[in-house]
Parts: structure tokens; C-alpha cells; sequence
């Protein structure tokens, strides 16, 4: 009975949680994460502030969270793409366009990365140790490209270069292709994409 009603308390208090981390990227996407504040959370999530505080110590923690698991779905959608690869230009192939894909299908995630919600590009950070936490996990996103580049025969440093250059080329296409500036140029950012990466194979081997 004791252990009934503790896993009904954490399956409770497990959807409050879900509730919460639901009307935060709401209220963040609306407003931004200095502009959003925990009473309005709260108001969306149908709680107290008062309540939230049991689940989370700031709109900082809240926001670090839902980052998370953005990250983690990311991470899932490129290991899944990498998985199905066999050649190491395949998996190279497979990691570098798995991620502009997830962003791609995923606008909202993309600001979320970036701090973009209302107020534009500028430096933001959670605290140093979610920071540490949460770039170790967008690392971690990107790393297959630096693998399959050294299984390619590039150097352990150029891989890590180009791993930083491939983020670089995407998230510089994502932003042309989610704010329309891509259509100035009659270009396909999935295509441009792809043919970076093509090129970036073929530079490998020729090395």
C-alpha cells in the first residue's frame, strides 16, 4: 500500500513537472528568457509560483531543462542517423545532415539553442555549470562528424575543426532558411547543405 502510494506521489508529481516544462517553452518562446518570469509559468502551467519552486530553484533551472532535452532529442536524431550509416562518409554524411534536419523540422528548437526568443542574438548563459553541462551535450550532438572525419584520415585537430566548421555552415543556413532570407537567393538550404558536406568528403579523400 506504502509503495502504491509513492509511485502514485511520483507519477503525480512527475506530470506537474511535464505541465511545467510545457507552458515554459510557451511562455520563453513568447517572451524570451529574461523577459519570462516564474508567475507566468506558473499561470500557464495552472499552479502557484509557490508550486513551481518545489520542482525547480529558478526560471534559469526551468529553462536549462527544457534545453536538455531539445539537446537529447537532437543527440537521439543523430545517433539514429549515424547508426543506419556504414562507410565512414556515410556516417560523416549521416551526422552533419541529421542535424540540420532535426533544426530544420524543428524551428523552435533552434531559438531555443540559441537564446533567439524575442530580443535577438546575444550572449545569454545559465549559470556556469549548466552552461558546462548543456555544451558537453551539443558537443556530443556534433562529435560523430569529427569521428567519421578521422576514420576518413584526417587528423585528430582537423577533425575537431571541421566538426566546428560543419556547426558553423548549418546553423548559418538555418538561420537564412527560418527567417526566409534563403528565398533572396532562389537557394535550397537542404541542398546547400548537402553539397557542403559532398564537398567536404571529397577534400578528405583527396588528402
Amino acid at each position: 500500500m506504502i509503495e502504491k502510494r509513492q509511485s502514485r506521489r511520483e507519477a503525480v508529481s512527475g506530470h506537474k513537472r511535464e505541465l511545467i516544462l510545457d507552458a515554459a517553452k510557451q511562455i520563453f518562446a513568447e517572451e524570451g528568457l529574461e523577459g519570462a518570469s516564474l508567475r507566468a509559468i506558473a499561470v500557464r502551467a495552472g499552479y502557484t509560483p509557490a508550486a513551481l519552486y518545489f520542482h525547480f530553484e529558478s526560471k534559469e533551472a526551468i529553462y536549462a531543462e527544457v534545453l536538455k532535452r531539445s539537446l537529447a532529442s537532437l543527440g537521439g536524431a543523430v545517433d539514429q542517423a549515424v547508426d543506419r550509416a556504414k562507410s565512414p562518409a556515410q556516417r560523416l554524411k549521416a551526422a552533419a545532415m541529421s542535424f540540420f534536419r532535426f533544426y530544420a523540422e524543428n524551428p523552435r528548437d533552434l531559438d531555443l539553442g540559441f537564446y533567439l526568443f524575442r530580443g535577438g542574438m546575444k550572449p545569454a548563459g545559465l549559470g556556469h555549470e549548466r552552461d558546462e553541462t548543456l555544451n558537453a551535450a551539443l558537443e556530443s550532438a556534433l562529435r560523430p562528424i569529427a569521428e567519421a572525419a578521422v576514420d576518413l584520415g584526417a587528423s585528430r585537430q582537423k577533425a575537431n575543426l571541421l566538426m566546428v566548421d560543419c556547426f558553423a555552415h548549418a546553423t548559418g543556413l538555418l538561420l537564412l532558411l527560418h527567417t526566409g532570407r534563403i528565398r533572396m537567393f532562389s537557394a535550397s538550404a537542404p541542398d546547400l547543405m548537402e553539397r557542403y558536406v559532398k564537398d567536404q568528403i571529397a577534400h578528405l579523400a583527396e588528402e
